[in-house]
């Protein structure tokens, strides 16, 4: 993916966990519509991520980097890829969440769609609004600890 993806889009999950990508995503995954997705569980938060098949590639490019012979590496690829769907739209451009993805993230009807980069993150709402609005979390500091020793324009 050249571009990164912007936007964050509450959005509804059908009974049978079928989800309506908005228009304004669309367009920004236009290229990617006729490919597969993957979907899958996150390393820090109880949401899930999807990414473009271009995307995931470029992730499992540097998994695939780690040396296997390694106990940790080996536990950490199993880990890492638990849970991991291949997915397409169906032919009203709704993507499918599988019944155990749904249930980590704790999706019901509602979502939040969150732009992240390369990917999207699908959050139960209340989840998303607590982890962004966390009284404990000084972003200020945060973005200052991250971002500050970079030297950009």
């Amino acid at each position: 993916m050249d571009k990164y993806l912007i936007g964050v889009y509450n959005c509804k999950v059908d009974a049978k966990g079928r989800l309506m990508i908005p228009m304004q995503l669309k367009k920004q995954l236009s290229v990617h519509l006729d490919s597969s997705f993957i979907l899958k569980r996150s390393v820090f938060h109880s949401c899930l991520e999807l990414y473009t098949m271009a995307s995931w590639n470029k992730v499992v490019d540097d998994v695939n980097k780690l040396n296997r012979f390694v106990k940790k590496n080996n536990d950490f690829i199993r880990m890492f890829t638990a849970g991991v769907k291949l997915l397409d739209l169906d032919s009203n451009g709704r993507l499918l969440i599988p019944k155990g993805l749904k249930s980590f993230a704790k999706i019901t009807n509602q979502v939040v769609l969150s732009s992240s980069g390369n990917m999207v993150e699908l959050w139960n709402t209340a989840s998303y609004e607590a982890t962004v609005n966390n009284p404990n979390v000084d972003f200020s500091k945060m973005a200052e600890e991250v971002m500050g020793n970079l030297n950009s324009i």
